[in-house]
């Protein structure tokens, strides 16, 4: 039985984990979270260490296999840096890998999340012994990491899976600073968006939809708040799910005629309301992509649910050991 060593790189928080691995599958020993704001790389890479430390030692485990660095991009897996994660202000070109490695002297890999997540609902979750796989988020925003003929692919520049980024529509609401894009129309901030933009125009015309009777309420619509009222039925809310359904099932036809995978996995948002989602999103692939593409894939809800981040971390640390 070996252990391994996951850091959850977060803009808000982060967190320390250790896992054992065994054949008979994976068993968390611990996990410490800590604040990120306003804490530089220096501090936070020392805080990382420490927890992980801890977590050894209360388990009476004097080292660990690998260690899995799972962050927001862009980075570099290639060699082990982060660039400039939007979400992290100061953490400019960060070699956090050759950092990590000579202060614990174990093999370390550092990997964007949406690829990480993407190994762990291959490995552990939805996707299962998938060669050709999609993971999508669906949360703060939209993006993929690909499994294809059974290895995860980065493209030349770590930059493959920023599916987030695909045009649409000429308008729509603006995501990956992009207007009418995948993102825009189908990550929780670009849903919350669309929903204020519409709840808007009918209080300006003089409609009143009941999840939001009043201009003063736009500002606390959220994705969470938009799916609760669709799923009681407001007339409204369900409108605008239904236009994200179609949406998103126009920018994953796009996906499955290029790519040809067996199963796309989608989390957050989409995880907990498929319901809501996955009759429109099925429909519009069932129009527009190629029979033998389509007739192959199946569409499915993410499996690890709010624990994806910590299968993740632990899958770079199985990989770092294989480096």
């Amino acid at each position: 039985m070996k252990t391994y060593i996951g850091f959850d790189v977060g803009g808000t928080k982060c967190a320390s984990l250790c896992a054992s691995v065994s054949e008979q599958g994976l068993n968390f020993l611990g996990r410490k979270e800590f604040k990120t704001a306003g804490m530089g790389p220096e501090e936070a890479i020392d805080r990382f260490i420490s927890l992980a430390g801890e977590i050894l030692e209360e388990n009476r485990i004097s080292r660990a296999s690998g260690v899995g660095i799972s962050c927001g991009g862009p980075l570099s897996s290639k060699r082990g840096v982060i660039l400039c994660p939007p979400n992290l202000p100061g953490w400019t070109d960060v070699p956090i890998v050759d950092i990590v490695e000579k202060r614990l002297g174990i093999k370390t890999f550092l990997q964007n999340d949406a690829k990480a997540c993407a190994m762990a609902e291959n490995r552990f979750g939805a996707g299962k012994g998938a060669r050709n796989m999609i993971f999508c988020t669906m949360g703060t925003g939209f993006g993929s990491g690909l499994i294809l003929d059974g290895k995860v692919y980065c493209g030349e520049s770590d930059m493959a899976g920023e599916v987030g980024h695909l045009r649409l529509a000429e308008d729509g609401p603006v995501g990956f600073g992009k207007r009418g894009s995948f993102e825009g129309f189908c990550s929780g901030g670009g849903m919350a968006r669309l929903a204020r933009q519409i709840v808007a125009d009918r209080l300006v015309n003089g409609e009143k939809p009941d999840f939001c009777p009043s201009l003063g309420g736009l500002e606390s619509i959220t994705a969470k708040s938009l799916c609760e009222a669709a799923n009681r039925g407001d007339a409204t809310a369900l409108e605008i799910t239904d236009m994200v359904a179609e949406r998103l099932g126009q920018g994953l036809s796009l996906l499955i005629d290029i790519l040809n995978p067996e199963v796309i996995v989608i989390g957050s948002v989409f995880a907990r309301n498929v319901g809501l989602f996955l009759p429109g999103v099925q429909r519009v692939i069932d129009r527009e992509t190629i029979p033998y593409s389509r007739q192959v894939c199946r569409v499915v809800p993410a499996a690890l649910g709010d624990s994806i981040g910590d299968y993740a971390a632990i899958c770079l640390a199985m990989e770092a050991e294989n480096k």
